[in-house]
């Protein structure tokens, strides 16, 4: 159940990008909320890493902006648990008690930043922008990388090894020699791929291949 929720700019929200608010503080929760909302993207406040763990799925693209010390769950330990979880939301960290260990250990962890309190707003809004963007590519990518393993499930162990084959320079009379099968037979398994694979070119294929990778 979200505790909060905070809608501006409706007609200017990207559907991928929301940004979740995690802060024990309902004062400071909702003040974010409304600072974040000015961006016109979706906000959405928890009032622990527990509750947002329960609503949220990590696969969700978006932006996290969390307190570091609240009951239960830390801020950090949010963090940990998405890095875990191979989550795609970027982290801003805010403080109103920052050390330099816990500073590193945030930014090595992947947050975009560690922010104290108090803050300048627009600070806090440009890093929450640069944390959409760059969750945004994340997610992208990822959905590239899905769709490029999708394809290639298409594939037969046999088209796989021929698809192989082919992107290292190999002739079809040398793959027919490899694998021990015809040269018709390479040649319609090279046919098949290129067709399953959705490419016109063997550096199409190649490019494929290794996006893969």
């Amino acid at each position: 159940m979200h505790a909060d929720t905070n809608h501006a700019g409706a007609s200017r929200i990207v559907a991928s990008r929301i940004v979740y608010v995690v802060d024990d503080d309902p004062a400071m929760r909702h003040s974010l909320a409304w600072l974040i909302g000015s961006l016109g993207v979706p906000v959405e406040s928890f009032a622990s890493g527990e509750e947002f763990l329960r609503a949220v799925r990590p696969d969700q693209p978006g932006c996290l902006v969390t307190d570091v010390r609240m009951p239960g769950m830390s801020g950090l330990e949010l963090q940990d648990t998405l890095t875990r979880a191979g989550s795609l939301l970027t982290v801003v960290v805010i403080t109103g008690h920052a050390d330099v260990p816990m500073a590193v250990r945030a930014l090595r962890a992947g947050a975009v930043d560690f922010i104290e309190k108090p803050f300048n707003d627009q600070v806090l809004l440009d890093r929450v922008h640069e944390a959409l963007e760059q969750s945004h590519r994340a997610w992208e990518e990822q959905a590239r990388k899905d769709h490029v393993r999708s394809l290639l499930a298409r594939l037969t162990p046999r088209e796989r090894q021929v698809a192989d084959l082919v992107v290292a320079g190999k002739p079809n009379k040398v793959i027919a020699a490899e694998i021990n099968i015809s040269l018709k037979t390479v040649e319609v398994h090279r046919h098949n791929v290129m067709e399953k694979l959705e490419v016109g070119s063997i550096a199409d294929l190649t490019r494929l291949l290794i996006e893969a990778e």
